[in-house]
């Protein structure tokens, strides 16, 4: 392992979508200087620098990068219906490329991007297969049938290539259902009344707020390599013991360690073991709206 690194200056793309903006406000309130990229919406105030540009546009990329010493690549067609198969593949490997190389290039030390629990290429499998085994782990077998899943599977051997080709360091985080409290409340309703809907991914979700924080982490964790990082709340979006919501909506997938009450149904421990990161907010912990009032 490396010293820790404290950025002074990091270039976020996509910083007008959910993480992004959360991530921008996050860096900037610990004193880190944003450049904030992206081609559509509105460009977060918290970043002294806005640069409306496309993330597939090496040249622009690049002259946003001055000055920075780390990037964070969130910019992507977040889902394989947003566009057609080629375009959602070939926007998002061409970004993430671009990105880590003119980082890469410019001698940047230290990269994190955003994969997905689809790289698996389980949850939006056409066939809809089941996991290997839970709970699911960066090492879960891969089976891609869609071009999102691939695209988010190549960007994980991108930032292995970019590591060996120019030394930069690089967290791929595999971000589950990342969204505010009060969307998460909606999306546990929904998960309840159709449980089967979202097996493939064990039910797993993330406040906007630990996703920033974990990119945060892995900034300016004392790390070397491309690592490949799962993330989860501790709990599930269901409200029942998660290995008998396994055992129905699941059933014969093996479960290899213990999942006592309502216990994640993804293996973070990765996020703590590398990154010292453990997330602070769950749907349990954190009162809806309604509640408060």
């Amino acid at each position: 392992m490396t010293a820790p690194i404290v950025p002074r200056r990091v270039l976020v793309t996509g910083a007008s979508g959910g993480i992004g903006a959360v991530t921008t406000a996050h860096l900037a309130s610990h004193g880190i200087a944003v450049t904030a990229l992206d081609r559509h919406g509105v460009l977060p105030a918290e970043a002294d620098r806005h640069v409306r540009a496309d993330a597939t546009d090496p040249a622009a990329v690049g002259a946003a990068l001055e000055d920075a010493d780390a990037v964070v690549h969130l910019a992507a067609i977040p889902h394989p219906t947003l566009g057609p198969p080629w375009e959602v593949f070939s926007t998002n490997v061409t970004a993430t490329f671009a990105v880590l190389s003119e980082a890469g290039a410019r001698g940047i030390r230290r990269a994190v991007i955003a994969s997905s629990v689809n790289a698996s290429g389980v949850p939006f499998n056409p066939r809809r297969v089941l996991p290997a085994y839970y709970p699911i782990d960066e090492d879960l077998p891969v089976d891609l049938g869609d071009p999102y899943s691939l695209s988010k599977s190549v960007d994980e051997s991108s930032a292995r290539t970019a590591h060996r080709m120019w030394g930069i360091d690089v967290v791929a985080f595999r971000f589950p259902l990342v969204k505010d409290h009060e969307t998460l409340v909606a999306a546990a309703a929904h998960a309840a009344r159709d449980p089967g809907a979202t097996v493939r991914e064990g039910w797993s979700y993330l406040d906007v707020r630990d996703a920033a924080r974990a990119v945060h982490a892995a900034l300016v964790a004392p790390i070397e390599g491309a690592h490949v990082v799962g993330l989860a709340a501790p709990d599930t979006l269901l409200p029942g013991p998660t290995e008998e919501l396994l055992a129905r909506w699941a059933p014969g997938v093996p479960i290899r360690s213990p999942l006592p009450g309502r216990a994640a149904a993804v293996d973070t421990s990765r996020a703590e073991l590398l990154l010292g990161f453990r997330p602070e907010h769950t749907l349990e912990t954190d009162p809806s709206p309604a509640e408060v009032a």
